[in-house]
Protein backbone atom coordinates (compact mmCIF):
# COMPACT_ATOMS: atom_id res chain seq x y z
CA UNK A 1 0.00 0.00 0.00
CA UNK A 2 1.35 3.42 -0.92
CA UNK A 3 2.08 5.55 2.13
CA UNK A 4 0.39 8.95 2.09
CA UNK A 5 2.58 11.79 3.34
CA UNK A 6 0.92 14.13 5.81
CA UNK A 7 0.15 17.46 4.17
CA UNK A 8 1.10 20.70 5.91
CA UNK A 9 -1.64 22.35 7.91
CA UNK A 10 -0.32 25.83 7.09
CA UNK A 11 2.20 27.12 4.54
CA UNK A 12 3.34 30.74 4.35
CA UNK A 13 6.20 33.15 3.59
CA UNK A 14 7.68 35.46 6.19
CA UNK A 15 8.05 39.13 5.45
CA UNK A 16 11.31 40.31 3.88
CA UNK A 17 13.60 41.59 6.65
CA UNK A 18 17.22 42.02 7.65
CA UNK A 19 19.09 38.74 7.46
CA UNK A 20 20.18 37.35 10.84
CA UNK A 21 23.14 35.56 9.22
CA UNK A 22 24.42 38.39 6.98
CA UNK A 23 23.08 41.74 8.26
CA UNK A 24 23.90 43.56 5.01
CA UNK A 25 21.40 41.35 3.14
CA UNK A 26 17.68 40.66 3.21
CA UNK A 27 16.09 37.31 3.93
CA UNK A 28 12.73 35.62 3.65
CA UNK A 29 11.75 32.19 4.97
CA UNK A 30 9.13 29.75 3.75
CA UNK A 31 7.36 27.93 6.58
CA UNK A 32 5.22 24.81 6.73
CA UNK A 33 3.46 23.78 9.95
CA UNK A 34 3.17 19.99 10.03
CA UNK A 35 1.87 18.77 13.41
CA UNK A 36 1.97 15.08 12.42
CA UNK A 37 5.38 15.03 10.73
CA UNK A 38 7.05 11.60 10.76
CA UNK A 39 10.82 10.91 10.83
CA UNK A 40 10.92 9.37 7.34
CA UNK A 41 9.04 12.33 5.87
CA UNK A 42 11.31 14.81 7.62
CA UNK A 43 14.42 13.03 6.36
CA UNK A 44 13.11 13.47 2.84
CA UNK A 45 12.54 17.17 3.47
CA UNK A 46 16.02 17.55 4.99
CA UNK A 47 17.41 16.14 1.76
CA UNK A 48 15.54 18.94 -0.03
CA UNK A 49 17.00 21.70 2.15
CA UNK A 50 14.34 22.10 4.83
CA UNK A 51 14.95 22.35 8.57
CA UNK A 52 12.56 22.30 11.50
CA UNK A 53 12.07 23.98 14.86
CA UNK A 54 9.25 22.48 16.88
CA UNK A 55 6.33 21.78 14.58
CA UNK A 56 7.46 24.34 11.98
CA UNK A 57 9.60 23.41 8.99
CA UNK A 58 11.40 26.20 7.18
CA UNK A 59 13.90 26.97 4.45
CA UNK A 60 15.32 30.17 2.96
CA UNK A 61 13.31 31.66 0.09
CA UNK A 62 15.18 34.93 -0.21
CA UNK A 63 14.51 37.39 -3.04
CA UNK A 64 18.11 37.84 -4.21
CA UNK A 65 20.49 35.71 -2.11
CA UNK A 66 21.43 32.02 -2.13
CA UNK A 67 24.17 32.03 0.51
CA UNK A 68 22.47 29.50 2.82
CA UNK A 69 23.63 25.99 1.96
CA UNK A 70 22.36 22.84 3.66
CA UNK A 71 25.39 20.89 4.86
CA UNK A 72 25.72 17.24 5.88
CA UNK A 73 28.65 15.01 6.82
CA UNK A 74 28.85 11.45 5.44
CA UNK A 75 29.69 9.37 8.50
CA UNK A 76 31.75 6.71 6.70
CA UNK A 77 34.24 9.15 5.20
CA UNK A 78 34.51 11.73 8.00
CA UNK A 79 38.08 12.43 9.10
CA UNK A 80 38.69 14.80 12.02
CA UNK A 81 41.23 17.59 11.75
CA UNK A 82 44.11 17.88 14.20
CA UNK A 83 42.24 20.49 16.29
CA UNK A 84 39.13 18.30 16.35
CA UNK A 85 41.18 15.36 17.56
CA UNK A 86 42.57 17.58 20.33
CA UNK A 87 39.05 18.67 21.34
CA UNK A 88 37.96 15.03 21.48
CA UNK A 89 40.94 14.02 23.59
CA UNK A 90 40.49 17.03 25.90
CA UNK A 91 36.91 16.04 26.76
CA UNK A 92 36.96 12.26 26.61
CA UNK A 93 36.93 10.91 30.14
CA UNK A 94 36.41 14.36 31.64
CA UNK A 95 32.93 15.08 30.24
CA UNK A 96 29.99 12.73 30.71
CA UNK A 97 27.33 12.61 27.99
CA UNK A 98 23.77 11.64 28.94
CA UNK A 99 21.09 11.04 26.31
CA UNK A 100 17.48 11.46 27.38
CA UNK A 101 14.17 13.22 26.81
CA UNK A 102 14.12 17.04 26.43
CA UNK A 103 13.23 18.82 29.65
CA UNK A 104 13.63 22.12 31.47
CA UNK A 105 15.30 22.71 34.82
CA UNK A 106 16.87 25.67 36.66
CA UNK A 107 20.39 24.74 35.55
CA UNK A 108 19.28 24.45 31.90
CA UNK A 109 17.53 27.82 31.99
CA UNK A 110 20.55 29.47 33.60
CA UNK A 111 22.88 27.96 31.00
CA UNK A 112 20.58 29.05 28.17
CA UNK A 113 20.50 32.64 29.44
CA UNK A 114 24.27 32.89 29.92
CA UNK A 115 25.00 31.37 26.50
CA UNK A 116 22.77 33.83 24.65
CA UNK A 117 23.91 36.80 26.70
CA UNK A 118 27.50 35.93 25.75
CA UNK A 119 26.51 35.69 22.07
CA UNK A 120 24.88 39.11 22.26
CA UNK A 121 27.91 40.70 23.91
CA UNK A 122 30.65 39.09 21.78
CA UNK A 123 29.05 38.21 18.43
CA UNK A 124 26.40 40.86 18.02
CA UNK A 125 23.44 38.49 18.31
CA UNK A 126 20.09 40.26 18.83
CA UNK A 127 19.31 40.73 22.50
CA UNK A 128 16.26 38.48 22.14
CA UNK A 129 18.02 35.82 20.03
CA UNK A 130 17.52 33.12 22.64
CA UNK A 131 13.76 33.03 22.36
CA UNK A 132 11.83 30.53 24.44
CA UNK A 133 13.76 27.33 25.30
CA UNK A 134 10.45 25.63 26.05
CA UNK A 135 9.83 25.42 22.29
CA UNK A 136 12.59 22.83 22.05
CA UNK A 137 10.47 20.48 24.14
CA UNK A 138 7.60 20.43 21.62
CA UNK A 139 8.37 18.01 18.79
CA UNK A 140 6.28 15.94 16.37
CA UNK A 141 8.42 12.82 16.83
CA UNK A 142 11.25 11.44 18.97
CA UNK A 143 13.91 14.01 19.76
CA UNK A 144 16.91 13.33 21.98
CA UNK A 145 18.41 15.72 24.50
CA UNK A 146 22.15 15.28 24.94
CA UNK A 147 23.45 16.80 28.17
CA UNK A 148 27.14 17.22 28.97
CA UNK A 149 28.45 17.22 32.53
CA UNK A 150 31.73 17.73 34.36
CA UNK A 151 31.10 15.81 37.56
CA UNK A 152 27.51 16.90 38.34
CA UNK A 153 27.76 20.35 36.73
CA UNK A 154 25.83 20.88 33.51
CA UNK A 155 28.03 22.52 30.87
CA UNK A 156 26.17 21.92 27.57
CA UNK A 157 22.82 20.83 26.15
CA UNK A 158 22.11 19.68 22.59
CA UNK A 159 18.94 18.59 20.80
CA UNK A 160 19.10 15.92 18.13
CA UNK A 161 16.55 14.45 15.72
CA UNK A 162 16.83 10.69 15.27
CA UNK A 163 15.90 9.76 11.69
CA UNK A 164 15.90 6.50 9.69
CA UNK A 165 19.39 6.99 8.23
CA UNK A 166 20.71 10.12 9.91
CA UNK A 167 21.06 12.30 12.96
CA UNK A 168 20.11 15.95 12.58
CA UNK A 169 21.58 18.55 14.91
CA UNK A 170 18.87 20.98 16.02
CA UNK A 171 20.55 23.27 18.54
CA UNK A 172 23.37 23.31 21.07
CA UNK A 173 24.13 25.75 23.89
CA UNK A 174 26.92 25.64 26.43
CA UNK A 175 28.68 27.35 29.31
CA UNK A 176 30.67 30.35 27.93
CA UNK A 177 33.25 29.92 30.70
CA UNK A 178 34.08 26.48 29.27
CA UNK A 179 35.07 27.78 25.83
CA UNK A 180 38.49 26.13 26.08
CA UNK A 181 36.78 22.76 25.85
CA UNK A 182 35.39 23.52 22.35
CA UNK A 183 32.06 22.05 23.42
CA UNK A 184 30.33 22.79 20.11
CA UNK A 185 33.01 20.79 18.32
CA UNK A 186 32.86 18.02 20.90
CA UNK A 187 29.08 17.81 20.48
CA UNK A 188 29.33 17.30 16.70
CA UNK A 189 32.14 14.78 17.11
CA UNK A 190 29.91 12.92 19.57
CA UNK A 191 27.06 12.95 17.05
CA UNK A 192 29.34 11.54 14.36
CA UNK A 193 30.68 8.84 16.68
CA UNK A 194 27.14 7.83 17.72
CA UNK A 195 25.88 7.85 14.13
CA UNK A 196 28.71 5.48 13.24
CA UNK A 197 27.78 3.18 16.15
CA UNK A 198 24.13 3.21 15.05
CA UNK A 199 25.17 2.53 11.44
CA UNK A 200 23.63 5.75 10.13
CA UNK A 201 24.87 7.39 6.94
CA UNK A 202 24.77 11.14 7.67
CA UNK A 203 24.83 13.86 10.28
CA UNK A 204 22.99 17.00 9.13
CA UNK A 205 24.36 20.27 10.52
CA UNK A 206 21.86 22.80 9.18
CA UNK A 207 22.82 25.77 7.03
CA UNK A 208 26.35 26.85 6.26
CA UNK A 209 26.55 30.57 5.39
CA UNK A 210 29.89 31.84 4.15
CA UNK A 211 30.79 35.00 6.04
CA UNK A 212 28.54 34.22 9.00
CA UNK A 213 30.73 33.77 12.07
CA UNK A 214 28.19 31.56 13.82
CA UNK A 215 28.09 28.99 10.99
CA UNK A 216 31.68 28.94 9.74
CA UNK A 217 32.62 26.02 12.02
CA UNK A 218 30.37 23.62 10.08
CA UNK A 219 32.62 23.43 7.04
CA UNK A 220 35.48 22.12 9.18
CA UNK A 221 33.75 18.75 9.63
CA UNK A 222 34.57 16.87 6.51
CA UNK A 223 34.68 15.67 3.93
CA UNK A 224 31.18 17.09 3.72
CA UNK A 225 28.46 17.81 1.19
CA UNK A 226 26.19 20.75 0.39
CA UNK A 227 22.87 20.89 -1.39
CA UNK A 228 23.23 22.55 -4.78
CA UNK A 229 20.57 24.79 -6.36
CA UNK A 230 19.62 21.98 -8.76
CA UNK A 231 18.58 19.80 -5.81
CA UNK A 232 21.55 17.43 -5.81
CA UNK A 233 24.15 16.96 -3.08
CA UNK A 234 27.81 17.45 -3.96
CA UNK A 235 31.19 17.52 -2.26
CA UNK A 236 31.80 20.94 -0.72
CA UNK A 237 34.86 22.60 -2.21
CA UNK A 238 34.87 25.09 0.68
CA UNK A 239 35.91 22.39 3.19
CA UNK A 240 39.20 23.28 4.86
CA UNK A 241 41.48 20.59 6.22
CA UNK A 242 43.64 22.94 8.24
CA UNK A 243 43.73 23.12 12.04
Amino acid sequence: MRRVTQQPAVSFLSTVSQCEYLPDRLWQLRFELVPHLQPADYLQRLQQGWRRFGYAMFRPDCPSCRMCQSLRVPVATFRPTASQRRAWKRNQGAVTVRVGVPSLSPDRLDLWARFHRHGHETKGWPADAGGDPGLLLENPFRTEEWTYYVDDRLIAVAYVDVLPDALSAIYCYYDPTERARSLGTFNILSLLATARQRELSYVYLGYYVAGCRSSEYKRRFGPNEVLRPDGTWAAFTGHRRGG
